[in-house]
C-alpha cells in the first residue's frame, strides 16, 4: 500500500469572484461598522480566503458623514487623530469633531478601517481599490448593481441608541 500525499490547494486569481456590497452608514456605530468592513475587504468571510492575495469584495459606503461615535469621542478633546509632517516638532493633532465638520467627514471611517487592517502593502492596495466612501446617498456605482448589506439587523448594538 502506497503513501497517499495530500495536496494543499492555493487559489488562483481567476478563481476569485468579487461582489459589490452597498452599506448605508447612517446612525451606525463607527467601531462595529469598520471592523465588519475590514473583514469584507480582506475577504475573511469567504471559504477560499488566502492571506497573501486580494480575495475581498468591493464595498460602497454611503452616508458616511452621519456615522455615530459612541461615548464622549465627539467632545472637544475626545477622540484625537495624530499625524506627523516628518520635521522635528511636526506632530499635528485634530479631534474627531473637527474632522466630522470638515470638508471630508468620511475620513473618520477611512482611518478606522485602515487601522483595523494589517500594516502591509496588500492592505493598502485593498483599501485603495475596494473601498468607496461617500458622505451622502449618491454614488456612481449603480452599473455594478451592488447587493445591499444589512448591517443594522445583525445586532441591535450596531445602531445609535
Amino acid at each position: 500500500m502506497g503513501i497517499v500525499k495530500n495536496k494543499s490547494y492555493s487559489i488562483k486569481e481567476l478563481d476569485i469572484k468579487k461582489r459589490w456590497f452597498l452599506i448605508d452608514a447612517k446612525n451606525l456605530v463607527l467601531g462595529r461598522l469598520s471592523s465588519e468592513i475590514a473583514k469584507l475587504i480582506r475577504g475573511k468571510h469567504k471559504t477560499n480566503f488566502t492571506p497573501h492575495m486580494d480575495c475581498g469584495d468591493k464595498i460602497i459606503v454611503t452616508n458616511s458623514k452621519y456615522i455615530h461615535l459612541s461615548g464622549k469621542k465627539l467632545q472637544r478633546n475626545g477622540k484625537m487623530y495624530y499625524r506627523h509632517t516628518g520635521f522635528p516638532g511636526g506632530l499635528k493633532t485634530s479631534c474627531a469633531r473637527d474632522i466630522k465638520n470638515s470638508k471630508y467627514p468620511e475620513k473618520i471611517l477611512e482611518l478606522a478601517i485602515k487601522n483595523m487592517m494589517p500594516s502591509n502593502s496588500l492592505s493598502r492596495n485593498q483599501l485603495k481599490k475596494n473601498l468607496f466612501l461617500y458622505p451622502e446617498d449618491i454614488h456612481p456605482h449603480l452599473a455594478q448593481s451592488p447587493v445591499i448589506y444589512d448591517f443594522e439587523t445583525k445586532n441591535p448594538k450596531n445602531t445609535k441608541r
